[in-house]
């Protein structure tokens, strides 16, 4: 028996989940979070096998999500699904230790097939993931500005681009706002923008934001 934790703030996506995983008798749903904290805490509580896990909930980045639950469940293995791209996310989600990474606009049976291969073999990629991944590392395709992040930036970068303030950011990451704004300079730098305007403004124009 596969125990998975439900992990999305919008009810109907939950309960889609839930009747899609009661359909196999091979999986239980041992929980249900709504934001990053209540996630960290299940999966804690309840052990699971693997977290299916939102991108955008609310509660602390989701990085800083991600190494809450791999601390508090070494064991779980992190399946992203999301409705944001492959191109914009997968990659850096993969890196930052998730088991896999799934579009939402994936099949019923596409996630099934992704719980199933994250418990046998520890990893899921799709095959466009894959094409991906072998598009930049034979240099047949640019990473992107953004890549060049490290995790912190890249979710104070996600964070500026949804229209958070320096306090609110602060609220949400635990971070002093002095450090925020130390992150904040270093990746315009990396990425050569001059105003929170232009962070916001590439933010939207490469999709890192709802």
């Amino acid at each position: 028996m596969i125990k998975v934790l439900l992990a999305d703030d919008h009810p109907v996506v939950r309960e889609g989940l839930r009747r899609i995983l009661g359909e196999r008798p091979d999986f239980s749903i041992v929980a249900e979070a709504r934001d990053g904290r209540e996630t960290v805490e299940l999966a804690r509580k309840v052990e699971p096998d693997v977290v299916l896990l939102d991108l955008t909930m609310p509660g602390p980045g989701f990085l800083e999500v991600l190494e809450q639950v791999k601390a508090a469940r070494p064991g779980a293995k992190v399946l992203v699904i999301s409705a944001h791209s492959e191109d914009q996310y997968a990659l850096r989600v993969l890196k930052a230790g998730a088991a896999g990474y799934l579009n939402k606009n994936h099949t019923p049976e596409d996630l099934i097939g992704a719980i199933r291969q994250v418990v046998k073999t520890g990893r899921y990629v799709s095959p466009a993931l894959a094409d991906q991944f072998a598009a930049e590392m034979t240099g047949e395709r640019a990473a992107l500005p953004h890549s060049r992040l490290s995790n912190r930036e890249y979710q104070i970068l996600c964070l500026i681009g949804a229209g958070k303030s320096v306090k609110e950011i602060a609220g949400q990451t635990s971070l002093s706002p002095k450090t925020i704004s130390t992150y904040r300079a270093r990746l315009m730098e990396k990425l050569g923008l001059k105003t929170t305007a232009d962070v916001i403004r590439y933010a939207v124009e490469n999709k890192l934001v709802g």
